[in-house]
């Protein structure tokens, strides 16, 4: 199926780095070649020591000529967790005037390609959410990864869906593509989490907010450059959060 977007929808893919020198070229030139006139990438780099935030800037160089404004970077001083550096990235772009705002990994996991398929489906739909999906019909793991990692991902979702009672089967997931109605609905200044628990945490108050959300089939790949960012207080982090969500919404 393909919908018809016209050229005047304004769409930033928001990509927090860090040390991802050997991914972000690439990552960049995948992006920036979408056929999506409206298309926007802002990087959001905390203070890379390998370098990545310089050719962040060497990149928006490259690519913003002829009057274009096509890329930016956002730069951050201070390392304190992946939602957080979403939060600063996301609220630029709404800032920015950005009708929809995508959330996607330096590192090559989420395919590209699904990015015009995630437009069209919020367009087509209305939907507030669309979440790139590894556990609906059509999802997919990479092979590479082991069986371990494919029973904690499983695990986690299971886990924070039962204890918020929500049906997205991918809450975990780090591919989604936001209206703006729908960010500016959350607000993005009151969320809590650093990590990567953040995924759960807005799209339950999305739902919450009354915005209907819709899940797409992705294929998740491994990363080919660089290591995961996961932690143990990360992963603590994530089993905590949606306890709390859960009280806080008894409680109101």
């Amino acid at each position: 199926m393909t919908y018809d977007l016209g050229a005047d929808v304004a769409v930033t893919v928001v990509m927090p780095t860090y040390n991802e020198a050997a991914n972000l070229p690439r990552m960049a030139e995948a992006v920036l070649q979408l056929p999506l006139n409206g298309l926007h990438l802002k990087i959001v780099d905390d203070s890379s020591p390998d370098g990545t935030g310089r050719i962040a800037e060497e990149l928006a160089e490259k690519y913003n000529w002829d009057g274009r404004y096509r890329m930016s970077v956002l730069h951050r001083t201070e390392k304190d967790g992946l939602g957080r550096a979403y939060v600063a990235g996301m609220s630029a772009a709404l800032a920015e005037g950005a009708e929809y705002v995508v959330q996607m990994d330096a590192d090559g996991s989420h395919p590209v390609e699904a990015v015009p398929r995630m437009l069209g489906t919020a367009v087509a739909s209305g939907a507030g959410l669309v979440v790139g999906s590894r556990y609906v019909e059509g999802g997919s793991l990479d092979e590479e990864w082991g069986k371990h990692r494919v029973l904690l991902s499983r695990f986690a979702n299971r886990y924070a869906r039962t204890v918020l009672g929500t049906k997205i089967r991918d809450i975990t997931a780090g591919f989604n593509l936001w209206s703006a109605a729908t960010l500016h609905d959350i607000d993005l200044a009151t969320l809590d989490s650093a990590g990567y628990s953040f995924q759960v945490e807005l799209k339950f108050k999305a739902v919450r907010a009354g915005h209907s959300a819709v899940e797409i089939p992705i294929r998740f790949e491994e990363r080919t450059e660089g290591v995961s960012k996961m932690s143990l207080s990360t992963q603590i982090e994530s089993a905590i959060v949606p306890v709390r969500l859960r009280l806080r919404n008894r409680r109101g």
